[in-house]
């Protein structure tokens, strides 16, 4: 069974790979993605890592306000979207 992590107030220049890179060595990582801008393919400053177990409240707990090249990144389990009206 997989979980997704939110993780906000990421650095720009951080990448997909990066963002996988930072949750690897607390869960095996099946997908990690930046949010980008739609129209100018910039990071928005948010992503989401997709890692495999259910017990993420450790990981939560390792990596929420750690600092990443100058910010301290927020780490929560990703709600559920509700679909558009």
């Amino acid at each position: 069974m997989s979980k997704t992590l939110y993780v906000g107030n990421l650095p720009w220049a951080v990448t997909d790979d990066q963002l996988g890179e930072v949750f690897s060595p607390y869960a095996e990582v099946i997908s990690s993605r930046i949010v980008t801008d739609r129209d100018t393919g910039r990071s928005r400053g948010f992503g989401f890592v997709e890692v495999e177990t259910d017990d993420i409240e450790p990981i939560i707990k390792s990596l929420h306000g750690m600092t990443i090249d100058g910010r301290e990144i927020t780490v929560n389990e990703a709600k559920a979207r509700e679909p558009r009206m």
